[in-house]
């Protein structure tokens, strides 16, 4: 029941690797704000509701693995709809992203594992699918404007 989503980026592995990893960057494409602490057990949090950080947000999750420029994981918390199905500290589902150097940019893989087998969980579930292919094609469209933060070094 592994989430996998794919995109191509036309732009080079360091900056699609550093609009993952950089809270500046992040806050370009995903989340108005972030805290991430670049390395294995730092902090991966993103606030979708700034002004309440407890509130639609991913505080508390980390980074399980920090393999630069190629691979990142980190735990997931989902949106308050979902907060009594899926963000209970011991049943955290992960995501992993992957990026691979292509001839025409970077190929960027998103695997989100962890998944229960319930109605509530079926629900978070494709709630998600549709939140990662909607997230990478943001990512997609701000790197490839050839503007803002996210373009350049």
């Amino acid at each position: 029941m592994i989430i996998t989503q794919e995109a191509q980026i036309q732009a080079d592995i360091t900056l699609v690797w550093r609009a993952w990893t950089e809270s500046a960057r992040i806050t370009e494409w995903f989340a108005p704000a972030a805290d991430i602490e670049a390395r294995e057990g730092g902090k991966f949090e993103l606030y979708f509701n700034p002004g309440d950080k407890s509130s639609m947000s991913t505080t508390g999750c980390t980074i399980l693995r920090y393999q630069e420029p190629l691979t990142l994981a980190f735990e997931w918390k989902g949106p308050d709809p979902f907060a009594d199905t899926m963000n209970r500290s011991d049943e955290l589902t992960w995501v992993e992203v992957i990026l691979a150097p292509e001839t025409e940019g970077t190929r960027v893989t998103l695997k989100h594992r962890g998944w229960k087998d319930s109605a509530e969980w079926q629900a978070a579930r494709s709630w998600h699918v549709k939140a990662w292919e909607d997230m990478l094609a943001s990512l997609k469209s701000r790197m490839e404007s050839g503007q803002g933060l996210l373009c350049c070094q």
